[in-house]
C-alpha cells in the first residue's frame, strides 16, 4: 500500500452556461465578417498596387474614373473599421471552443485549430494595425505598407482553408432554419436576433461617425474619424506639413522647375505661371482614409511634357523639394502623364497654394492615391 502513487483526478474542460455560442450564431456573425474581410482585401490589393505598381503594369493603370481611388480607399477603410466590432462578436460566439476536449481529435480537426488561430491572428493584426494607420501611429519597428500586405495574403489564406474546413457546418446552418445539433433551441430564437440586431447597431454606429471622412453627404457625423474633410489650409486636410518634410519657405524669386527630357528646359515660378492654365476638379483621396474634391489650377503635364519633347507614351519622374520621405520621388505612367486633368497645380480652389498643400506646385491627377499627389515639385523627368 506504502507504495502506491495517488490517483491524479481527470482533467475536465471547462464549461460553458451562456446561451448564443452556438454554431448558428457563429454562422450568421460570420457571414458578415467574410464579406467586410473580402471588401478590405479586395479594395486593399487596388491600394495597393497603385501605389507600388510592378514595371509591366505601371503603365496601363487606369486614370479614369477619376474618383476611383476615392471610392475604393473609402471602402477598404469603412469595411476594415466594421470589421472590428464583428470580429469581436465572432470571437465571444466561438471563444468556448477554444477550451474543447481533448484539443486535436483528428487530422480535420487540427486543420481547422490551424487555421482559427492563423486567423484569429492575421485579423486582429490587420485590423489593429489598419486603424492604427488611420492616426499616422506606428509603435513597432517594422515598416507598415510590406508587412501589412503580406500579413493580408496569409489572412486570406486562413480564411480561405478555414471556410474549407468548416464548409460542412457552415452549410448546415447557413439558412434561417438550423437543424443542426448545436442549434439553439427555438425559444432562444429572440435572443439570437437581439444579440445580432446588438451588433448590427454596433456595426452602423463605427460606421456613420467615421465615413464622413470620405463620404462627405456625412461629414457632419464624422466624430470618430481621424480627419473631417472641412478641417485644414485652405479647408482641405492635410497629412504631411512642410516643415515635416522639411521644406523650408520656398522663396519664388529663386525657384526652378526643371524638366528633362529630349528637349530639356527650365522655368521660373513667373514663367511657370504665365503658362496656359487649366482647372481640374478632383479630390484628393488619401491611404488613411479622408478624401475631399477641390478645384485644382495649373499647367496640364502633357503640355510640359509635350514642351520637352517627349514621346506620347512617355512615363514621366516627378522629384520633390522634400528633404526625406518615401515618396519624395514618384513615378507616373502613360495614362496618368498624358491625362488632360492631370495638373501642375499652382492654385487650390482659387487660393495660391499654401506651404502645407505643396506651395509653390504640386501634382494633382486623378484616380491616384494621395501619397503619390507630389507637393512641392521641382523636377520632371521624361522616361
Amino acid at each position: 500500500m506504502g507504495g502506491m502513487k495517488p490517483r491524479l483526478p481527470a482533467v475536465r474542460p471547462p464549461v460553458f452556461k451562456g446561451r448564443l455560442h452556438d454554431a448558428r450564431t457563429a454562422t450568421s456573425i460570420g457571414r458578415l465578417l467574410g464579406v467586410a474581410i473580402a471588401i478590405c482585401f479586395g479594395t486593399g490589393l487596388i491600394s495597393h498596387y497603385l501605389q507600388h505598381p510592378p514595371g509591366w503594369l505601371a503603365d496601363y493603370l487606369p486614370s479614369r474614373p477619376s474618383w476611383g481611388y476615392r471610392l475604393t480607399q473609402g471602402l477598404h477603410v469603412a469595411s476594415g473599421i466594421a470589421a472590428i466590432p464583428l470580429l469581436l462578436a465572432k470571437l465571444w460566439t466561438v471563444y468556448p471552443r477554444l477550451f474543447a476536449w481533448p484539443p486535436v481529435r483528428s487530422v480535420r480537426h487540427a486543420l481547422e485549430r490551424l487555421s482559427v488561430a492563423v486567423l484569429v491572428a492575421g485579423a486582429v493584426f490587420e485590423l489593429l494595425t489598419g486603424l492604427l494607420n488611420t492616426v499616422q501611429w506606428y509603435p513597432w519597428p517594422f515598416s507598415f505598407v510590406p508587412v501589412h500586405f503580406a500579413v493580408a495574403w496569409l489572412l486570406a489564406g486562413a480564411l480561405t482553408l478555414h471556410v474549407a474546413v468548416k464548409y460542412p457546418e457552415i452549410k448546415e446552418h447557413w439558412s434561417r432554419k438550423s437543424t443542426g445539433t448545436l442549434a439553439l433551441p427555438a425559444a432562444d430564437g429572440p435572443d439570437r436576433r437581439s444579440f445580432l440586431t446588438g451588433v448590427t447597431a454596433a456595426v452602423g454606429a463605427v460606421t456613420l461617425t467615421t465615413v464622413g471622412q470620405s463620404f462627405t453627404p456625412l461629414k457632419s457625423f464624422d466624430v470618430l474619424a481621424p480627419r473631417h474633410p472641412d478641417h485644414g489650409p485652405q479647408s482641405l486636410p492635410v497629412n504631411k506639413t512642410a516643415a515635416a518634410a522639411g521644406v523650408g519657405r520656398v522663396d519664388a524669386s529663386t525657384y526652378l522647375l526643371t524638366v528633362d527630357g529630349p528637349r530639356p528646359y527650365t522655368l521660373t515660378l513667373a514663367e511657370l505661371s504665365a503658362l496656359a492654365r487649366h482647372a481640374s476638379v478632383l479630390p484628393i483621396a488619401c491611404v488613411e482614409g479622408w478624401s475631399k474634391s477641390a478645384r485644382w489650377t495649373g499647367v496640364r503635364m502633357t503640355d510640359l511634357l509635350r514642351r520637352a519633347g517627349a514621346p506620347p507614351d512617355a512615363r514621366v519622374r516627378v522629384t520633390s523639394l522634400e528633404k526625406y520621405g518615401s515618396y519624395r520621388v514618384m513615378e507616373m505612367g502613360r495614362e496618368y502623364a498624358h491625362d488632360p486633368l492631370t495638373l501642375l497645380a499652382l492654385t487650390l480652389n482659387g487660393q495660391t497654394l499654401t506651404p502645407d498643400h505643396g506651395y509653390p506646385a504640386r501634382i494633382i491627377a486623378p484616380n491616384r492615391p494621395g501619397v503619390l499627389q507630389t507637393k512641392w515639385v521641382t523636377r520632371l523627368e521624361v522616361l
